[in-house]
């Protein structure tokens, strides 16, 4: 009996083995499964806050180029403008003015310098003055 009841006892423990492992196995399984869509998870996650930055990037990308454009554009109409008035300064300045602006050039002088002593006009000249210096009649 003694016998028949270890049998019985070592059978019990078998099955109890078998639902032991066939549990831990099944949990096994199943975490591995959960992980596995845990790092699926996670990584669509992140690639959705990789693209997220992407976009702001590209937001704040094309608004500088924007601006930059802006800024391209009224720098060229501000250099046209000075190139107009400089070539009009030369049709009007006379050969000594343009003479005097080409040695003081030279030496590297500046021609609108703080420093540089009023140039006299002779009697009867009138001076140009730069637009900005122009005084308004507005006022």
């Amino acid at each position: 009996m003694r016998v028949k009841g270890l049998a019985g006892a070592g059978g019990r423990q078998g099955s109890e083995t078998m639902a032991l492992k066939l549990l831990f196995w099944e949990l096994e399984k199943h975490l591995k499964s959960s992980s596995g869509a845990s790092v699926v998870a996670i990584d669509n996650k992140i690639e959705q806050a990789m693209d997220l930055v992407k976009s702001h990037l590209m937001y704040a990308v094309r608004e500088e180029v924007e601006v930059l454009k802006e800024q391209i554009k009224e720098l060229i109409e501000r250099n046209n403008q000075l190139e107009q008035e400089n070539n009009l300064l030369k049709n009007l300045a006379s050969p000594e003015q343009m003479a005097q602006f080409q040695a003081q050039v030279q030496t590297g002088d500046s021609p609108t310098g703080a420093g540089q002593p009023p140039v006299l006009l002779p009697a009867g000249s009138t001076q140009v003055l730069p637009s900005s210096q122009i005084p308004s009649s507005s006022a």
